[in-house]
């Protein structure tokens, strides 16, 4: 195929307008077409109904009148405890016409996290599910700032959605705001201490635009349908799949109910979904099941972003022969979204590579001083603040909210820091080599877990695995794996030692797991990603137990 990607990268110019709100962008130009849908959605009954961009505009605008009647003004936070439904884009894009700042929360996350974030957000009100509603009703008393609750179909404190927007105008108009005003604080996960809130600018959307266009084969096209079961309150939800959906003016599916592969595959079919962003995890699951077997054929898929986790070769090639695509693998984060990833219609993608700096995005590999490093060695990813023309890029966070100090060590000169491993090729891919915190030593040798790991899922009797150390008194380290077996496999003896000579006959000999415990599940954020740090301390604190 032609490799179109010097051309588009180099000749990508930013145009970021002075004055930009979402709320405007992704609802509000739309709502003229009358009839254009903007939502699909499923509940966990599979009862479906449709939304259309004015129905949900005319909400928004009711929203924006009674939050601006509750006392809610410009800048304040507004915490969104919704999980995929209409009423959560209806909170943002009235949140964000108001002027205010949304901060959407996870339906997952306990009191403990869910208090932390409202005590040190000060957010002054709280838009809740039906589900959530007692959970955050018991912390208003320790969360003094909290002086609106909304339930959304159930009362709370006597405020209802639906008798609150019935009581409202549907005409509202919108506070102007500037690109660089505060538009979206979301909590980064905490995996490094406590979690950083991350405030990020209305133009930060557009900032993620190219990687997103790119990521989904030149969205939209006419008939383009999108889905994806990212949790709507994370940046992968959030800005990989509902407001970029939103901006272009397409529909995107939202559904309720815990993921499977038969509904995944089944939800494909049904709305006609053509574009989808799906973890490694969800795409792990869809391989081990039979399910893709009746849907071959009858799915109208032309693109997958992948992104949290490194896809690897096994799942990649997977996807190629069962469901006819090539995943786009995408790297970013909450601080700066879409930075790096494949086009595959316009660039080859190769497999097991993060893929190539978007459009818009100056991307290098540095070391520890800031330096950047040539092809072939490890180093940090990094981001300039600025792209190749020396244009400021929109895709960054404005601040770690109340925390200067986290937003100073994020950058070091004009390079802000992610934190991941990786090296560049002569032809400018990366390849993820791990997080600086996930790699270690074992008998002297430096050891990413993601190659291993890929190496296990390429056995048939792997779900899914996570490489860590476990401490040795010789070795330093020695390399352990933690393997969830694939339906139909016992774990004993006889099977530890067939998957390690599976990985001994395909790696280098120091990177084949001394030990494999078979375990249920593996440790997963809310975001899809492994926690390898539960493992390793797990490991820590088992071998400190022996040595006593």
């Amino acid at each position: 195929m032609n490799d179109r990607y010097r051309t588009l990268y180099d000749s990508f110019r930013w145009h970021v307008p002075h004055e930009f709100n979402i709320a405007d962008v992704c609802g509000r130009r739309w709502a003229q077409e009358r009839s254009r849908v903007a939502l699909y959605f499923e509940d966990e009954k599979g009862q479906a109904q449709s939304y259309t961009y004015a129905a949900l505009q005319g909400d928004a605008n009711r929203l924006s009148n009674a939050l601006l009647a509750l006392g809610v003004q410009r800048g304040d936070r507004v915490a969104i405890v919704l999980p995929q439904r209409a009423e959560t884009a209806v909170a943002h894009l009235a949140i964000y016409q108001l002027g205010a700042v949304a901060m959407p929360l996870s339906m997952l996350f306990g009191p403990e996290p869910l208090e932390y974030r409202l005590q040190d957000s000060g957010a002054v009100a709280a838009i809740c599910d039906a589900a959530a509603l007692e959970t955050v009703q018991a912390l208003r008393p320790s969360c003094p700032h909290l002086q609106h609750l909304i339930g959304v179909g159930a009362p709370a404190d006597g405020i209802e959605w639906s008798a609150l927007l019935g009581r409202a105008a549907d005409r509202f108009t919108p506070i102007a705001t500037l690109a660089t005003d505060p538009a979206l604080l979301i909590y980064t996960s905490g995996t490094t201490g406590p979690p950083k809130g991350a405030l990020m600018a209305h133009s930060a959307l557009i900032g993620n635009l190219p990687g997103f266009v790119a990521s989904q084969n030149w969205f939209p096209r006419p008939g383009d349908v999108f889905w994806s079961p990212a949790d709507w309150a994370w940046t992968g939800g959030l800005m990989d799949a509902l407001l970029p959906t939103l901006y272009f003016g397409f529909p995107i599916v939202g559904a309720q109910g815990r993921f499977t592969p038969e509904r995944a595959l089944a939800l494909m079919q049904r709305f006609g979904v053509t574009n989808a962003f799906l973890f490694p995890t969800a795409l792990k699951m869809m391989m081990r099941s039979d399910a893709w077997l009746e849907a071959r054929g009858k799915l109208k898929l032309r693109a997958i972003m992948s992104a949290g986790e490194a896809v690897g070769t096994a799942v990649f090639e997977w996807a190629q022969q069962a469901l006819g695509v090539t995943i786009n693998e995408m790297f970013g984060q909450t601080e700066m979204n879409y930075i790096v990833g494949n086009s595959h219609e316009q660039w080859p993608a190769r497999a097991g590579a993060m893929g190539r700096a978007y459009p818009g995005h100056r991307v290098s590999v540095i070391d520890d001083k800031g330096h950047e490093l040539p092809a072939g060695e490890t180093g940090e990813v990094a981001v300039h603040r600025c792209d190749v023309h020396g244009t400021p890029d929109p895709v960054f966070f404005m601040q770690y909210w109340k925390n200067e100090d986290a937003t100073r060590g994020k950058f070091t000169g004009g390079w802000c820091r992610t934190g991941d491993l990786a090296q560049r090729d002569a032809d400018g891919y990366l390849w993820y080599q791990g997080r600086a915190d996930d790699m270690f030593k074992a008998a002297g040798y430096r050891i990413g877990p993601g190659e291993i790991e890929n190496c296990l899922l390429k056995h048939p009797a792997v779900a899914n695995a996570a490489v860590v150390p476990k401490p040795d008194a010789e070795r330093g380290n020695l390399v352990k794996a933690f393997v969830v077996l694939a339906s139909g496999f016992a774990g004993n003896q006889s099977l530890v030692e067939r998957l390690q000579e599976h990985v001994r006959g395909k790696l280098a000999p120091y990177e084949y797991p001394k030990e494999i415990e078979f375990i249920a599940e593996l440790p997963m954020t809310t975001t899809g990603k492994v926690q390898r740090r539960v493992l390793r301390e797990r490991e820590r604190q088992r071998a400190a137990a022996n040595s006593k």
